[in-house]
């Protein structure tokens, strides 16, 4: 990723802000990337990040710019707020010209909170009468390729932490476009693949054709799947073959698609399959699935697992009733369900799972789903929880999984900090300053620090912003 570079930011025209700000614009920003999920088409998924920024963060408008072929220009393909047009004087941009063709060829983002008395703004008056005040370019890096470029306009000043909760969605969404712009390459380089991933061809033929020289074995019996899945498990195909893979098997479950296999490596094995790897598995990991690789060095091989949850073709007809303590939780959740494609549910029912933080609903229905919000564990008999980061794909396995009676949630993770260190961390949520926290706890200031920059070794944090939100993440504040 590339170092953020502010080209403008007054210290005194910037203030904190508050950690339950933080968090919301975390939670936003979570919004906007569970948005791109399944999306196959780079316009539009484009239109869906300047949308979502522009609604949630209340952004005059947002654009977003993608890099041609030729990597001679930009080409404006979403614009949101005050702004629509697609066709106006920066539809297309020349690598290195205005703002933004710097930031594309620079790699570099930039931010200012004083746009009109920018020297590089051809138009200040245009940014007096608008009032506009804020600006930030971000580039959209995926595979170290840059990709695109995202902008937004703001008539508030940006604070820091705000621009990095934007850093983190122009992460995902590179990803995202950079996918969608490999699959439309693929489409026009191999069109005889095309009617295969959309029509009612088994995903173990389509497998079987790609790897024509491996051992194919097929488990379970195979259901319809959404086409962003098949691109998914045919791409991971693709890297197979560049691999020589001897072995491979397509394993149905109700819960889950998996596709094992063993490949050999040799010494001058060519990179670039292995970096398609880590980009297929953060693309899994966006849908809830998980891409696993194992190096048996005695035997020069690698076994390769690549799992995604599978929604049976009828889960539109799954239900569940929420029931949560706080009317918060309860909207959250009640529109979680709601993209989910849950059914909801008013009236009791024994085959309905309740999904609930109500510890008295324990004792009115057979089929709990528990949202974890604290790091207390779920109360005792409770085989299913979920938590503030779930996301639609993953609670639709939980209620798939509650109604089959089985134990679904993810595994703890081992709470790094000590007691002090836990301690200061919820001190800064609350807004407290180092001083602040030294007084509090009766120790030094150069303590406080001390332990601060162990969080964020532990962290492996740049901010402190980021090890508060990966602490929040994983329920430890």
């Amino acid at each position: 990723m590339a170092n953020f570079v502010a080209a403008f930011a007054s210290r005194e025209q910037i203030g904190s802000l508050s950690s339950a700000q933080i968090l919301l614009d975390v939670q936003r920003g979570n919004e906007i990337a569970q948005l791109l999920a399944g999306c196959l088409q780079p316009e539009e998924i484009a239109r869906r990040v300047t949308a979502g920024i522009v609604e949630k963060f209340d952004c005059v408008f947002a654009r977003i710019w993608l890099l041609e072929p030729e990597q001679a220009s930009l080409r404006l393909v979403a614009s949101s707020g005050m702004y629509t047009n697609l066709h106006g004087r920066f539809a297309r941009v020349p690598l290195g010209a205005y703002k933004v063709g710097k930031i594309a060829q620079n790699r570099a983002a930039f931010l200012s909170n004083n746009l009109s008395h920018e020297s590089w703004v051809g138009d200040r008056e245009w940014a007096i009468a608008n009032q506009i005040r804020g600006f930030a370019g971000y580039p959209l890096i995926a595979r170290d390729r840059v990709v695109g470029v995202l902008a937004t306009f703001s008539q508030q000043v940006m604070a820091p932490e705000f621009l990095e909760v934007l850093q983190m969605l122009c992460t995902i969404s590179a990803i995202a476009l950079d996918t969608a712009l490999h699959y439309q390459q693929e489409q026009q380089i191999h069109p005889a693949i095309a009617p295969l991933t959309f029509n009612a061809a088994p995903l173990s033929d389509q497998l079987v054709s790609l790897l024509p020289s491996t051992r194919f074995m097929l488990l379970g019996t195979e259901q319809p799947l959404p086409p962003s899945v098949v691109f998914m498990f045919l791409q991971m195909a693709e890297v197979l073959q560049q691999l020589n893979c001897s072995y491979c098997r397509l394993i149905y479950t109700p819960a889950q698609v998996r596709l094992e296999a063993i490949a050999a490596i040799a010494p001058d094995s060519p990179p670039a399959p292995f970096a398609a790897m880590d980009e297929l598995n953060a693309i899994a990991a966006g849908c809830g699935g998980k891409l696993e690789i194992q190096t048996q060095d005695s035997r020069g091989a690698l076994q390769i697992r690549l799992d995604v949850p599978h929604l049976p073709s009828d889960s539109a007809r799954l239900a569940v009733r929420v029931r949560c303590s706080t009317p918060i939780l309860q909207m959250a959740f009640t529109q979680l369900a709601r993209m989910a494609g849950l059914t909801l549910a008013s009236e009791p029912n024994d085959t309905v799972p309740v999904l609930t933080n109500d510890v008295t609903q324990l004792k009115l229905a057979n089929k709990i789903v528990w949202i974890q919000s604290s790091t207390q564990p779920p109360p005792a008999g409770v085989q299913i929880s979920i938590n503030l980061s779930t996301t639609p794909d993953q609670l639709q396995q939980a209620i798939i999984a509650a109604c089959q009676g089985a134990v679904w949630g993810p595994l703890p993770i081992a709470q790094p900090l000590s007691e002090r260190e836990l301690e200061i961390l919820r001190l800064l949520t609350q807004g407290h300053r180092d001083r602040d926290i030294a007084d509090h706890l009766v120790i030094s200031e150069s303590t406080v620090k001390f332990h601060i920059n162990n969080v964020l070794t532990k962290f492996k944090a740049r901010t402190r912003y980021q090890a508060i939100h990966q602490a929040v993440v994983h329920g430890w504040l």
